[in-house]
């Protein structure tokens, strides 16, 4: 999942030349890096850095401040908005290293750093955000704007601005920006330890532990060798552990015959947070949902969702209630069909009991088997690791002809991950992309994309981005290396496409440069998806990892009929977290609120059944309560009709490397996607509005 730059956290994007260097401490931070490409020398950081360099970072940004509002002169693009928009180099030079730190490669140090950095973060930004005289000058500029003789794109960076200040609160009274600075304290704080809790609960408070063998039954050799192998480093050589990363819980609910050891993994994973325990976020989620109400009304917003879907593409609650329904009312039957499927096999088996949510890998694993004779265990030699990523490269290369090439020179933050080197075709340089792969208990659940620089410019010189991609995928064995599920593959294409957008990213100003609302930042990511399972792709890259021969057509055509496999239960959950999100930030009024019983009426009133839980239930729903898709998890199914419609021009001209229309995405959807908003540069590419139909098509729900 891409890591959004919000609107309300006021940092510049570039590079990172110039920053003051206090005289008494040698720190990584505080001079250019001396490393290939000024990569952050990560063998230099150390935890005591950042404290430093974070407080000297806002310090320097508010002195840029005040160099703005005290300027004599008349308020003008260069003096206010490129001064600002420049402003803040150390600041996010050091928060971007710290925030992905904290996230992918974390330890009691950099937690400790992170909770007293909290209150010091969202205090920095409110003394930008209401800051009277910088926005007086802001708004002198946007009242001013049609007298400037403004190109476009300052003009658009000038309502931006405008509009930010606006919507962080900078013309509300005195008394309520005082009080909207306690409510963006607390909040900070309450988010940052619902994450905390969640990676404890997840890392930490759960291992399933076996000794028995017999408790093994239906597992693949290589998910047995990786638990072995986790027993062996926890101390316990002879015995199994499997965790609630995915990557170990997956294939256990896929295989494992034992059904009472499903339900306790299963349990494991649904009650985090949920535990009574010091890492229990019910409150936790209780207080945030009252403060953001508080916040939104505070703003002038009917609610929290009409506050953040102002800025997107959806405009308002209301439309994304309306378009998350229409999908819910189509997929739900589908669902519904799925279940009868599975309860068929159980009762053929002589199950004698009714498929239960910990059931549903099992059985739709043997569904899967029986309609399309297909089992996972045929497709992961053909994926390994090594090979899906070259096959990822290599669409990229086709499409838009850039090239990848490994480094073995730059300093990494953990040994596993590698470093790549990207260059255009004509060989100029693109920029650089870590990737980092494997689960660890310093590491959060999921994947996402960021960035450690971002493409930018820098006193006129073009400036190129350093992407990170962060997986959580299958680890490699003694006996084999990383070999990766159908839904590791299309992770790691989705997360490739994040980087894209990111090393694409042109322009000048920082606030709109590769700047996309919310609901169009999934576009870039999941239309890479599409080219993994395209036939003559999968003959590229999906090659057996023991004896190098390409996947044969037998298992493609399988893959390909399988497409509609499952697709009730992955629409259904995801809907229902989708609607679920909605339901807590559409609360018109501040309350208190008991988690679980509204967790439980919002699902009842769509009429979720029970089989099925929301992909993420309330108390680990971090996308929401410690991440930046707060009334924006709908985005992913938001994005998805634009990917699947974008698609679908590629498979219409009858190339899915049509290099004339990878031009135009790469132009209008990824390079100067900010120059204006996201569906007049989708327009633009593709020539008229997106339709619904090919994603409808796609999921087998018309």
């Amino acid at each position: 999942m891409k890591k959004i730059i919000l609107l309300f956290a006021i940092m510049s994007i570039v590079s990172f030349s110039g920053c003051k260097q206090p005289k008494e401490v040698k720190n990584p931070f505080f001079t250019e890096y001396q490393t290939p490409f000024q990569v952050p020398p990560f063998d230099k950081i150390d935890s005591t850095d950042y404290m430093p360099a974070y407080t000297e970072g806002m310090k320097q940004q508010m002195d840029e401040i005040d160099k703005i509002v005290n300027n004599s002169s008349e308020p003008d693009f260069d003096n206010t908005i490129l001064a600002f928009d420049k402003s803040g180099k150390l600041y996010t030079k050091v928060s971007k290293v710290f925030n992905q730190m904290n996230e992918a490669n974390t330890t009691p140090q950099l937690q400790e750093i992170a909770q007293k950095l909290s209150p010091m973060i969202s205090k920095h930004r409110d003394d930008i955000a209401l800051n009277e005289k910088l926005f007086n000058r802001i708004k002198v500029v946007y009242e001013k704007r049609g007298q400037m003789k403004l190109d476009p794109q300052q003009n658009r960076v000038v309502e931006k601005y405008y509009r930010d200040f606006v919507r962080m609160g900078a013309g509300l009274p005195k008394d309520k920006q005082d009080t909207l600075r306690k409510l963006n304290e607390k909040l900070s704080l309450l988010t940052l330890k619902f994450g905390e809790n969640l990676l404890a609960e997840t890392n930490k408070n759960f291992k399933l532990v076996i000794a028995d063998k017999k408790d093994l039954e239906g597992l693949p050799q290589n998910v047995i060798d990786g638990a072995a192998e986790k027993a062996k480093a926890a101390g316990m050589e002879g015995k199994w552990i499997f965790t609630l990363s995915k990557p170990s819980m997956i294939p256990f609910l896929q295989y494992a015959k034992n059904r009472e050891l499903r339900e306790k993994i299963y349990r494991g994973y649904f009650m985090r947070g949920n535990n009574g325990n010091g890492n229990d976020n019910k409150a936790i989620v209780a207080r945030i949902v009252k403060l953001r109400a508080q916040q939104a009304a505070l703003l002038g917003y009917k609610s929290y969702a009409a506050y953040v879907i102002d800025d997107n593409m959806a405009k308002t609650p209301e439309a994304v209630d309306e378009f998350l329904m229409k999908l819910w009312n189509a997929s739900l039957p589908v669902a519904k069909k799925e279940v009868k499927e599975m309860q068929k096999i159980i009762d053929r088996e002589g199950g004698k009991f009714k498929l239960k949510s910990w059931d549903w890998w099992y059985y739709s694993e043997k569904v899967r088997k029986e309609k399309y004779d297909l089992d996972e265990n045929e497709l992961k030699p053909y994926f390994s690791l090594s090979n899906v990523r070259d096959g990822m490269f290599y669409v990229a290369n086709k499409l838009y002809g850039i090239t990848f090439t490994k480094r073995t020179d730059l300093p990494v933050f953990q040994k596993d991950v590698e470093t790549f080197e990207v260059k255009e075709a004509d060989g100029k340089a693109l920029g650089v992309i870590y990737l980092d792969y494997y689960p660890r208990e310093s590491k959060r659940n999921g994947a996402w994309c960021t960035d450690f620089r971002s493409s930018g410019y820098e006193d006129g010189k073009k400036v190129d981005a350093i992407a990170s991609v962060t997986y959580n995928l299958s680890s490699p064995t003694a006996d084999a290396p990383a070999l990766l599920t159908w839904d590791d593959v299309t992770t790691m294409f989705h997360e490739f496409g994040h980087s894209l957008h990111g090393l694409f990213t042109v322009g000048k100003y920082d606030r709109t440069a590769g700047n996309v609302p919310m609901d169009y930042v999934e576009l870039p990511s999941q239309v890479m998806e599409n080219w993994a399972g395209e036939p003559e792709v999968l003959k590229f890259y999906a090659k057996h990892y023991k004896t190098g021969e390409p996947i044969p057509d037998k298992l493609i055509q399988k893959i390909v009929k399988s497409g509609l496999f499952n697709q009730g239960f992955v629409t259904v959950e995801y809907l229902a977290a989708s609607l679920l999100d909605m339901d807590y930030h559409n609360l018109t009024s501040p309350r208190d609120i008991d988690v679980l019983a509204f967790e439980k009426k919002a699902m009842d009133s769509i009429g979720l059944i029970e089989e099925i839980l929301p992909r993420y239930r309330s108390t680990y729903f971090s996308h929401i309560f410690s991440g930046e898709y707060s009334a924006g998890y709908y985005v992913y199914i938001w994005a998805a009709v634009l990917d699947a419609d974008a698609f679908s021009a590629f498979k219409e001209s009858g190339n899915i490397y049509n290099q004339d229309l990878a031009a135009k995405f790469r132009k209008y959807c990824l390079s100067e996607v900010g120059d204006d908003e996201g569906m007049v540069q989708y327009r633009k590419f593709r020539g008229q509005d997106p339709s619904i139909d090919p994603l409808l098509k796609r999921r087998g729900l018309k």
